[in-house]
């Protein structure tokens, strides 16, 4: 941005500061003039104070006091709950946020439009932005993103909950949204400029209904009749008038223009004095919300919140920088600082959110903690993303038959995504028992892709047969363990008829509104092409698997040994039983599947 374009902030800051030094010069030296010139007059120059009987003194202060913690209490509860920070309290800058790459050209144009909103309305006859709303789940760097504005454009940033506003008494939270605005306008007019941002908006900005609505309900629970009848009828009103009252004369400004006013009735009227112009103050609002499609709509036209930014999970790109970010702040073997392993990490996380990436680091250092390190490693960091995926693993107390039957099936779908699935990374092949899963295969795309042909997902149906097979070739029968696995199966079937086309028919049931699955079940010729899928997936597995038993063996073996392998260690044990690199059959017919 040009060095213009900071003008209009800059100079309104550096001139409201020498206004300040001014005023407080004058006032300390009208002081000290008084303290020189008393002593001459023969006055003393601190005042005496009268003389007063205590009987009459203490049920006075009595009274006083009484007054003052009723009308205290008054106050209190309409005082605005915000904490103010300095440009300088702000330890974060945009070049700090990473993983909003999508959203980061509209906010340096928000930040630059708002430090020239000068030279914008009264040059270009443009209105300047008066709110923004950011949306995203949460840990996507909302608040954070808010912060690095205020302290980009240099100017007070005024926080809040949404939350903080709500209050017992009837009629408060409206008073503590106006005196937010009012500490806003104060703000900007001392600063020359403020940003203010509400947290969770939506817990005092839900669709407006009427006096006896429905009950809405929040994040952290039902809200009262009390409180839906005050926000219905005055709280969300209260938001909407407020995000208009930027341009609001200070209170001095009106005090004056009463005066002016009340002269003006005794002047005639080409006579009249006028009054003081109101100027708008710079004023930047910004919103978070994870729930933008519960808000009044009042809100979110322009004039209120003029732009909505959606801040969404971070592409494979922006997790790697935040992997970067993050381990480069934190004790790591040299294995972790390579390039191709911290790709891995970045694409193991898809859907990740850069706090929980963060979590997912601050883990990894527990799990080197408990094994006596003061550095993660690798595997420490695939043990805590397996731990936040599934859950905490529990010592292995299988029977020698269970674990052995456990051990072969986790295999039998290794071996399948092995061979099926040659766009899929194999992460964590497991027995030790997390939540109700016995075992697992953790598995994901090898480079993030947004959509899957029809052939990736009938590799997605063989893999889940994987363990359903092993079963069978291995011993003769099959048990519970993969009523989770023919779930999953029938899911991506279902999708394939369903919803994608791709068995033949167009007809998408997800336009009947009802459960995909569900719906898809309940018509026999679309549950016919499910069954099908199914069964051809089924076959091609027991065909692939039968003539790569010692695959499954090897796995199985190793299973039984180490429990758990991680990334290469699942490989490296298929590579070593094949005697050469991944087994790719060239097509889905198993009669032209081979072994390469």
């Amino acid at each position: 941005m040009p060095r213009q374009a900071q003008h209009d902030i800059a100079a309104d800051r550096d001139r409201l500061r020498r206004h300040r030094v001014y005023r407080w010069a004058t006032v300390v030296l009208a002081l000290e003039a008084w303290f020189i010139v008393a002593p001459f007059t023969g006055r003393s120059p601190w005042p005496s104070l009268p003389s007063t009987d205590p009987l009459i003194l203490v049920p006075v202060l009595f009274f006083v006091v009484l007054i003052v913690v009723l009308l205290g209490t008054q106050v209190v509860a309409g005082r605005s709950p915000h904490l103010t920070y300095r440009p300088e309290q702000v330890d974060v800058r945009l070049a700090d946020v990473l993983g909003i790459d999508p959203v980061l050209e509209d906010v340096r144009r928000s930040i630059d439009l708002f430090q020239t909103h000068r030279r914008f309305a009264e040059q270009m006859g443009g209105t300047p932005r008066r709110g923004l709303l950011f949306e995203g789940l949460p840990g996507t760097g909302k608040t954070m993103t808010a912060k690095a504005m205020a302290a980009e454009a240099g100017v007070p940033f005024l926080f809040v909950s949404a939350t903080s506003f709500q209050s017992m008494y009837y009629g408060a939270t409206a008073r503590k949204i106006r005196a937010y605005f009012a500490a806003l306008r104060d703000a900007a007019r001392r600063e020359g400029g403020a940003i203010g941002f509400i947290e969770e908006i939506d817990a005092i900005a839900t669709r407006r209904g009427g006096l006896l609505g429905s009950v809405a309900t929040t994040d952290r629970g039902p809200i009262t009749s009390a409180m839906i009848s005050e926000g219905t009828g005055g709280v969300v009103n209260e938001l909407l008038v407020q995000m208009q009252s930027f341009d609001q004369p200070s209170r001095g400004a009106r005090l004056v223009n009463r005066v002016v006013a009340a002269a003006n009735l005794l002047l005639p009227a080409e006579n009249q004095i006028p009054q003081i112009t109101p100027v708008r103050a710079p004023i930047l609002l910004i919103a978070a919300t994870n729930r933008a499609d519960s808000l009044d709509p009042a809100l979110l036209r322009p004039g209120r919140f003029d732009r909505r930014l959606t801040f969404a999970t971070p592409d494979v790109h922006g997790r790697r920088e935040l992997v970067q970010h993050f381990l480069d702040r934190r004790a790591h073997e040299p294995e972790l600082g390579e390039p191709a392993v911290r790709d891995r990490i970045a694409a193991a996380t898809s859907g990740w959110t850069p706090v929980m990436i963060e979590h997912l680091l601050d883990e990894a250092l527990v799990n080197a903690v408990r094994r006596g390190d003061t550095r993660m490693s690798y595997e420490d960091v695939e043990k805590a993303r397996l731990t936040e995926m599934v859950g905490l693993g529990q010592p292995v107390t299988y029977t020698e038959h269970e674990q052995l039957l456990i051990a072969t099936h986790e295999a039998g779908h290794a071996v399948a995504a092995w061979l099926v699935a040659p766009g899929r990374t194999l992460e964590v092949l497991t027995i030790v028992k997390r939540g109700e899963a016995l075992g697992l295969l953790a598995h994901s795309d090898t480079e993030e892709i947004y959509t899957h042909t029809s052939s990736e997902l009938r590799a997605l149906v063989q893999i889940a047969m994987g363990g359903l097979v092993a079963e069978e070739l291995f011993f003769g029968d099959t048990t519970t363990g993969p009523a989770s696995d023919l779930a999953a199966a029938t899911r991506t079937a279902a999708q394939m008829v369903g919803a994608a086309g791709m068995t033949g028919s167009l007809v998408s049931f997800q336009a009947t509104g009802r459960d995909l699955v569900e719906a898809v079940l309940a018509d026999s010729a679309a549950r016919e092409q499910v069954e099908e899928l199914l069964e051809d997936a089924r076959r091609r597995v027991v065909w692939l698997l039968s003539r790569n038993r010692h695959l499954v063996e090897a796995l199985r073996d190793a299973l039984l040994e180490r429990h758990e392998l991680v990334g290469d260690e699942i490989t490296d044990v298929l590579v070593e039983a094949s005697g050469t690199s991944r087994r790719v059959p060239s097509d889905g017919d198993p009669t032209t599947a081979h072994v390469a």
